[in-house]
């Protein structure tokens, strides 16, 4: 077994050591959800919800907590009040699982999302797909206008070599248990760099401003 998995939980130890975000969430705050309605989300979070990790859902994750970055600077950034349009259709390649990643940490959703009481609070709508964005996707807070696309090239952190023959026998189902195990270790390991070596590369991700139409 990987050295890595912490002791007494399911998730390797670097997954609690990839960069946090801490948001305001007016909606948690009113409803008494959370104490003055400040969360705190983690890599762990995205990889529940997408149920794996992997180089996109890493991506994503960086991806929007650079981009809050970008928008908020020294601020905390506020959950409910961030736009985000997604560049390609929401069936295009793995669009549809970054959004989810971003849904999860800014709370903007599609046309399902919360519709908010008394008009206020509202989430849905806040996520489109198919957008001008040159980049993977746009963020925009609602409160002043303020926006960045967010780009993302995996490409800077390569895979182990070995993935090439493990990942052909792996999916094929021709690998034995120990080349399972290790399939799953040097895929891991490329999330592991960049999370914990590329978070803040500018290479790996970039974010410029934008001007929405």
């Amino acid at each position: 077994m990987p050295d890595e998995y912490a002791i007494g939980s399911a998730f390797p130890v670097f997954f609690d050591l990839a960069p946090k975000v801490t948001l305001k969430d007016p909606l948690a705050r009113f409803l008494g959800a959370a104490h003055e309605g400040t969360m705190e989300y983690s890599y762990a979070d995205a990889v529940r919800l997408a149920g794996h990790s992997c180089p996109t859902v890493a991506g994503a994750y960086l991806m929007t907590l650079r981009g809050l970055q970008a928008l908020y600077a020294d601020e905390v950034p506020v959950r409910g009040e961030v736009a985000i349009s997604m560049s390609d259709s929401r069936d295009s390649g793995t669009t549809g699982v970054m959004a989810t990643v971003a849904q999860l940490i800014t709370g903007a959703a599609p046309e399902t999302g919360f519709g908010g009481i008394a008009g206020r609070f509202q989430r849905k709508d806040l996520l489109d797909f198919d957008q001008p964005v040159s980049g993977i996707m746009g963020m925009q807070r609602t409160d002043n206008g303020q926006a960045v696309q967010v780009d993302l090239d995996a490409s800077v952190v390569l895979p182990s070599p070995e993935m090439r023959v493990l990942l052909g026998k792996a999916v094929n189902g021709e690998a034995s248990d120990e080349e399972l195990a290790r399939f799953g270790e040097l895929w891991q390991d490329r999330v592991k760099r960049m999370l914990l070596e590329h978070a803040d590369d500018p290479v790996m991700i970039q974010v410029s401003p934008w001007s929405p139409n």
